[in-house]
């Protein structure tokens, strides 16, 4: 098995084995884009679900109770403040978490009360906050700030590194795509929006950033001689990065995947440590989408747009009336020869001496 994927790894790199991935893209588009519609009515009929730090509310934590049963917490709130669903979860090893809407002032009082009462301990042992709607909105805000800040940085320095601003709008339309879909998985669920949650989303721009950068690298360096050799086009040898690269991007979203798994079914479903599963459930839905949109958004997106260029265009056409010729093999020498020879998928130009043609003395 282990020597099967080698041997299909190497095949895929050296061009002997390829996916038509730039070829298809508009199948690829279609299907990205019927996700966005969904995610984004999701959003905007049923909407997200945000926490008490965004909302404003009262949170208590009871610390080393007689019994960790969350199901005692949630019926003293459903006698105590019965048009509030609290959220309750396991803190720690042992410690109960309750979240829930804003409460009176006496109303606090009794809940610590009636939590001790509940859960066999004193009243010191149960502490509790009130958030107000204005920090979360604070919050909120500084969220949006940091997005907007890292996005400019990354359209910043893509355009700078790789000398074309195509490539800094596919991969920023990439990002947006990862971000639409993990919220839109969020809005279907119910899952609560929590500070922990944002964290996560801002992360999985990082990571499908990366993936990202890592095909367009290779895009870079095979389109570097594009216009001294006449087999390929422009779309072909992306194509062939986004293949070169495939390997690496399964292996690196495996490892990544690995301890995010364990975070979320394992930490959270099985150990009941639910104050993971905000950070966890973004992190594995974007790392998820992330090694999807890099393959099958970014690049294919970036050969959309690099081909509305007069150069790639005039390029392209030359290579397709060659090809129809039976003479795609042409290559510019250095002193500017025309020669006869294969460019190989790694960007070496060929050696084959140019055949004399019928007709020709």
């Amino acid at each position: 098995m282990r020597m099967n994927l080698a041997v299909w790894g190497n095949k895929l790199h050296s061009g002997e084995k390829t996916y038509p991935v730039v070829a298809q893209r508009k199948r690829w588009f279609a299907a990205s884009a019927l996700l966005m519609a969904l995610c984004l009515g999701l959003l905007l009929f049923k909407g997200l679900t945000p926490g008490i730090d965004f909302t404003g509310g009262t949170a208590y934590r009871v610390s080393a109770p007689a019994e960790v049963n969350i199901g005692i917490a949630e019926d003293v709130f459903s006698t105590l403040a019965p048009e509030s669903t609290p959220t309750v979860v396991v803190a720690g090893e042992t410690d109960i978490s309750v979240r829930l809407g804003e409460l009176p002032e006496e109303r606090v009082i009794e809940g610590r009360t009636a939590l001790a009462e509940a859960y066999g301990v004193t009243e010191e042992n149960v502490s509790f906050s009130q958030i107000g709607p204005t920090w979360g909105a604070e919050i909120g805000a500084k969220a949006i700030q940091a997005l907007v800040i890292f996005l400019l940085l990354v359209a910043a320095v893509l355009s700078v590194y790789f000398r074309a601003w195509r490539m800094a709008a596919a991969a920023l339309a990439a990002l947006a795509h990862d971000l639409i879909f993990t919220i839109g998985i969020y809005a279907l669920v119910g899952f609560e929006v929590t500070p922990a949650a944002v964290i996560g989303f801002l992360t999985i721009l990082g990571y499908s950033l990366y993936d990202t950068v890592v095909v367009f690298d290779k895009v870079k360096e095979n389109t570097e001689n594009l216009t001294t050799q006449f087999r390929y086009t422009y779309a072909e040898l992306a194509n062939l990065a986004i293949n070169q690269t495939l390997v690496r991007s399964i292996n690196t979203s495996v490892v990544a995947l690995l301890p995010v798994t364990a975070i979320l079914f394992i930490g959270s479903m099985l150990l009941g440590a639910g104050t993971l599963t905000d950070i966890a459930l973004a992190l594995f839905l974007g790392m998820l989408v992330g090694t999807y949109s890099s393959v099958f958004v970014a690049t294919p997106l970036e050969v959309a747009f690099r081909g509305n260029e007069t150069r790639i265009k005039e390029h392209t056409a030359k290579v397709l009336a060659l090809r129809e010729s039976g003479e795609s093999d042409v290559v510019l020498t250095d002193d500017g020869q025309v020669r006869v020879g294969a460019l190989a998928p790694g960007g070496h130009r060929g050696t084959r001496a140019q055949p004399k043609r019928k007709g020709r003395k």
